[in-house]
């Protein structure tokens, strides 16, 4: 049998269905964005899980020069490591058909025995290649796809000087590569890929029988990766180690990790704040509620009814609105965690990638949406509980008259009877006045979140591809030479400037503080790879000394005028203290530079490159792509155009997706908040405005009354909003800081005023649903009321 707090909370729904609704959409948004980004968080994390286990993917890696196959013996026998596997890995320009772009692979070699050792790939289509067999070789997934290559089909690579034509067998995955990287880019799948080929055939063409220069290992369990590094590193120095370095500086782990944590932070911080917008509209809901219904109250009690029965009467109104929007939050969430799942399945490479709705998260979800409700119902409970019978009885004692604030400045002739109304009214209730305000504020920061990343993003395209990088392309050589090689790429068809650099693997210390990068050598004066500051203002480098990136310096804990130790990992690897010049903030990477001399000098030896940057004739570029092919010496070849499209379709695409989601979410948290605002106002002043219409008042002039209070609040409310969405901005910069990829705190007017339009957009539309309530107020019902 139904109750009759039971019948009068139904009645309550149905009398403020509008708000009711307003309350469940804010509650929907910020509940469908929490399920959808942890159902994401949750299947990548899963998916990467089984992969690695599946695969065996190593703790530790280490490239050397060149090493005895021997080596692997006592490598396994260091202590904490539990196995060890040896191969060839040679980085190849390719030649592919139908992409005039000059490409590049990383060749890696297959073991002995099919499935044996560590990193093991999974075979996704077609067959091995056969032992001992030349040409033939599995192509990378993500590869094939951007290049539409398919088992029988044939790529041309030069391999140590040899061109030579593979023929391809099958289409492989592996757990070294979820993410095809090169270096420190981005993923680039039309012009990067990987190519598995018999570990013996590779050694052959290579000449490195019996050799190896990639090992990695797993660890034995509670061994310490530090201490295994250590002995790993002092065991293969003289085979011209690189260094070696755990899972976490990986590359393609790393770029993997980084969204993982991004994924977290996005399903955490920004539900949260749009939960505390549904708390704050509950608790506002709930207060007027229980105002405009001290009688009802009072009569419940002297009929017998308990404080606590009555304040869970009014708990009900807000778990039954919360809820509802809660309940359609987790079919909304769900369904957007697949097309999140879609979006993952094109940047990351797992053989499976099932989407993951877990008890977890929706047991997660509805415990959040009842802590809201309850949360943002506690103080309007506590109110209906403290009331007592024969006092709630009575109404609420009328305001005190006095004139308003601009009235007793001397301001009255020049203020309309309206406008001197909608003053007094907001400044006789200061507490309501500010958190009508705060919730306004919280629409205009939330929109302005919501736009963030596109200010961000074009901010990053702007300083890193077209201030910092000018070049055309960028080369590597397989090893340094001479700054002769310069001239030899200066001699090329179409070539304008050529700026040699060198990339030296370096260890950085700091007191405890240790960080494997590359340390960068650029010639004097260089203007095809800039270093700019935050405004975009080119930097000499010093000519001794290094300058630091600022995350690389905050993870080293040092700063400009400390010295800084730089072991050299190759060369003749030395062990040199360099003052720190400067640091500079840096979006992408993290990396030293240094005056190529300065470099030299330190590393004790002579002036070498790695590569070059190199600028063309756009019209002659395709003739030099020819060219570059055949060139014996090099890597690797990298196109600054087609590194900015790899990092938009990559980083900028996923947060371009979350933003436009979430962007949406803050629309109608937005609307939701000012017309609650709205028909809050409303719902005080319907006597008021009533009786004024009673007097003689117009519909008009009583309906600019009330919107002029709400536009009022809300142009007051719009500085604040900013304020507030430049803090939540750069709440989200710093939590996204990350290693490989890092958010700068730039918005742009027209985010600011793209969110003061959505909200007043928002007043406007609010305001003409409140006008048609204005023009239905019942007059008779007015004279019943009592005053």
């Amino acid at each position: 049998m139904v109750s009759a707090l039971h019948r009068k909370l139904l009645r309550d729904l149905w009398n403020m269905r509008a708000q009711a609704l307003a309350v469940a959409a804010v509650a929907m948004c910020g509940i469908a964005a929490f399920v959808s980004l942890r159902c994401a968080y949750e299947s990548l994390l899963a998916a990467q899980h089984r992969y690695y286990m599946d695969n065996r993917f190593a703790d530790v890696f280490t490239t050397v020069r060149r090493a005895p196959a021997s080596i692997l013996a006592q490598v396994r026998a260091l202590p904490g490591v539990n196995e060890a596997d040896g191969r060839v890995v040679w980085d190849a320009p390719l030649d592919v058909p139908g992409l005039a772009d000059p490409a590049s692979a990383r060749l890696v070699g297959l073991p002995l025995v099919p499935g044996a050792g560590l990193n093991r790939i999974y075979l996704r289509s077609g067959r091995l290649p056969l032992a001992r067999s030349p040409d033939e070789v599995l192509v990378s997934e993500a590869f094939s796809k951007a290049n539409h290559l398919r088992p029988g089909d044939s790529l041309s690579a030069v391999i140590s000087g040899r061109r030579k034509t593979l023929r391809i067998t099958g289409i492989a995955l592996s757990p070294e590569y979820v993410n095809e990287i090169k270096g420190t880019s981005f993923p680039d799948n039309r012009r990067f890929g990987v190519l598995w080929m018999d570990g013996w055939a590779l050694a052959a063409a290579l000449d490195m029988h019996e050799a190896v220069n990639n090992i990695c290992l797993t660890l034995a369990p509670g061994a310490s990766e530090a201490a295994v590094i250590e002995r790993l590193d002092h065991l293969l120095e003289r085979y011209g180690s690189l260094g070696a370095y755990g899972r976490s500086e990986q590359v393609s782990h790393n770029f993997l990790d980084n969204e993982l944590d991004q994924a977290k932070v996005s399903a955490t911080v920004m539900p949260a704040i749009f939960l505390a917008v549904v708390a704050f509209l509950t608790h506002n809901v709930l207060l007027r509620l229980t105002s405009l219904q001290r009688a009802q109250i009072a009569l419940m009690k002297s009929f017998g009814y308990g404080s606590w029965a009555i304040a869970w009467h009014y708990a009900l109104f807000a778990l039954g609105t919360v809820m509802t929007g809660t309940l359609a939050g987790i079919g909304a969430g769900a369904w957007l965690g697949t097309y999140y799942g879609k979006l993952y399945r094109a940047f990351y490479h797992f053989p499976e990638f099932p989407f993951t709705l877990s008890g977890f998260t929706v047991a997660a979800a509805l415990s959040i949406g009842m802590a809201t409700a309850l949360g943002g119902a506690a103080l309007a409970v506590l109110r209906a509980l403290a009331l007592q019978p024969a006092e709630a009885m009575r109404p609420e004692l009328p305001t005190r008259y006095r004139s308003g604030l601009l009235e007793r400045a001397g301001l009255r002739s020049y203020l309309s009877l309206p406008l001197r109304m909608v003053l007094r009214q907001l400044e006789r209730r200061p507490v309501r006045t500010m958190l009508s305000i705060a919730g306004l504020a919280c629409a205009v920061g939330i929109t302005v979140v919501g736009q963030f990343t596109f200010d961000a993003l074009d901010a990053i395209i702007h300083v890193q591809f077209r201030l910092a990088q000018r070049d055309d392309l960028t080369v590597l050589l397989y090893q340094p030479r001479g700054l002769a090689a310069a001239h030899g790429l200066e001699s090329l068809p179409g070539v304008t400037r050529v700026e040699p650099f060198r990339a030296a693997p370096v260890r950085l210390r700091f007191g405890s503080h240790v960080k494997r990068t590359v340390l960068f050598g650029h010639v004097r004066g260089a203007e095809l790879r800039r270093l700019v500051d935050t405004d975009g203002n080119p930097v000499d480098l010093p000519p001794e000394g290094v300058v630091l990136g600022q995350k690389l310096a905050d993870l080293l804990a040092i700063r400009s005028g400390e010295r800084l130790s730089v072991e050299f990992m190759d060369g003749r690897r030395r062990t040199v203290e360099v003052p720190v010049v400067r640091t500079l903030d840096e979006s992408i990477g993290m990396f030293a530079y240094m005056e190529l001399p300065a470099l030299a000098r330190a590393a004790g030896e002579g002036m070498t490159m790695d590569g070059a940057r190199i600028t063309a004739d756009q019209e002659r570029l395709p003739t030099l792509y020819r060219q570059l092919k055949n060139v014996p010496l090099l890597s690797s070849i990298t196109l600054r155009e087609a590194t900015l499209q790899s990092f938009l379709a990559t980083i900028a695409e996923n947060l371009r997706v979350n933003t436009i989601i979430l962007l949406g979410f803050a629309c109608v948290i937005a609307y939701g908040i000012v017309y609650n605002a709205a028909r809050i106002a409303l719902s005080e002043h319907a006597v008021e405005l009533a009786s004024l219409r009673i007097l003689g008042f117009t519909q008009a002039e009583v309906g600019r009354i009330l919107f002029g209070e709400q536009l009022a609040l809300t142009l007051v409310s719009l500085p604040f909003g900013c304020l507030l969405g430049y803090a939540l901005c750069a709440l989200f910069a710093a939590l996204l800081n990350q290693e490989m990829f890092r958010i700068p705190l730039v918005i742009s007017s027209r985010t600011y005023a793209s969110a003061l339009g959505v909200v007043l957009a928002a007043t406007a539309v609010s305001g003409w649903f409140v006008w048609q309530r204005v023009r239905r107020l019942d007059l008779i019902a007015v004279l019943k009321t009592r005053e």
